[in-house]
């Protein structure tokens, strides 16, 4: 068998592995317990921004730990590299923080990879810790050494890391190709009596499933797609639908979007959703996305 495929298997066994599900099922519940309020929860998901915190956060321990490693290899950098040892310690804890806020919303075979990703990054900490203590004691030779083995373990992390995002996307927009596959200008639904009044009901135009909210002959139209992890939005809550701003609730993991704008109100999505322009001709209901195409 190639190395490479070989990776692949054992990636795929990862994913597989009930044996891990007790202890992702130990520690989601233990992060869930901690990490509670939802404006600290959003935050944390990166609701505010727009993006996921986690990868952002994590370049700064990765990189202090790199810059480390390179200052270990020269004359004269001993100090320096002790200080960012300890910078990369300090700010893996923010890191990890917004990364087990996301894991704690994946599915399980995602968990499965996560739990073992944050295993390994413990291992890197808790290396690199050693490694700060032992330089601080002037063993300098084992302080390197438990250094580098730190990033070797880190690396490791990251690939896993990096698997999670790419091959399982967990983290991706799931609704970023909505516009490639939509046709442009305008498309008919339906008759606009045949739209629920008041309700969330779902409608295929073009082969994609719409979101929509039809309150007299005005019809608030989304993506029926979770962007957090693809979905079903049209089974989920309706929240404020007779108010100024109707949102709709997905009902797998309680992302909160504005059906007027698409917009995220709370997490774990970070996306928005594809907002659909609507007119009515003749009583019928047509659709545009702008961008389409």
């Amino acid at each position: 068998m190639k190395p490479l495929r070989t990776l692949e298997v054992l990636l795929e066994r990862f994913e597989n592995a009930e044996s891990l599900d007790p202890v992702v099922a130990k520690v989601r519940g233990a992060v869930n317990s901690i990490i509670r309020p939802r404006a600290v929860r959003d935050a944390l998901h990166g609701v505010p921004i727009g993006h996921p915190v986690h990868p952002l956060a994590a370049q700064v321990p990765l990189g202090a730990w790199v810059s480390s490693a390179f200052l270990d290899l020269l004359p004269g950098g001993d100090r320096a590299s002790r200080r960012l040892v300890a910078l990369g310690v300090v700010s893996a804890v923010p890191a990890a923080l917004a990364g087990y806020t996301d894991w704690s919303e994946l599915h399980p075979q995602q968990a499965r990879v996560g739990i073992i990703h944050s295993g390994a990054n413990l291992v890197a900490v808790g290396l690199y810790s050693a490694s700060y203590l032992q330089r601080r004691r002037g063993h300098l030779v084992s302080g390197k050494a438990l250094g580098f083995a730190g990033l070797a373990v880190v690396a490791g992390a990251g690939f896993l890391g990096g698997h999670l995002s790419y091959r399982q996307a967990a983290g991706a927009n799931h609704t970023e190709d909505v516009p490639h596959l939509f046709p442009t200008g305008w498309q008919s639904v339906a008759p606009l009596i045949e739209i629920p009044e008041g309700e969330l009901s779902r409608q295929d135009v073009a082969g994609q499933p719409l979101l929509m909210l039809r309150r007299g002959e005005r019809v608030e139209v989304v993506s029926a797609v979770c962007s957090h992890l693809s979905g079903p939005l049209a089974e989920g809550e309706l929240i404020d639908g007779d108010g100024a701003n109707p949102c709709v609730s997905c009902p797998w993991h309680s992302s909160v979007f504005e059906l007027r704008t698409g917009e995220v109100v709370h997490g774990p999505a970070t996306a928005p959703l594809p907002k659909f322009e609507t007119r009515i001709d003749d009583g019928v209901l047509s659709v545009r996305l702008p961008g389409a195409g």
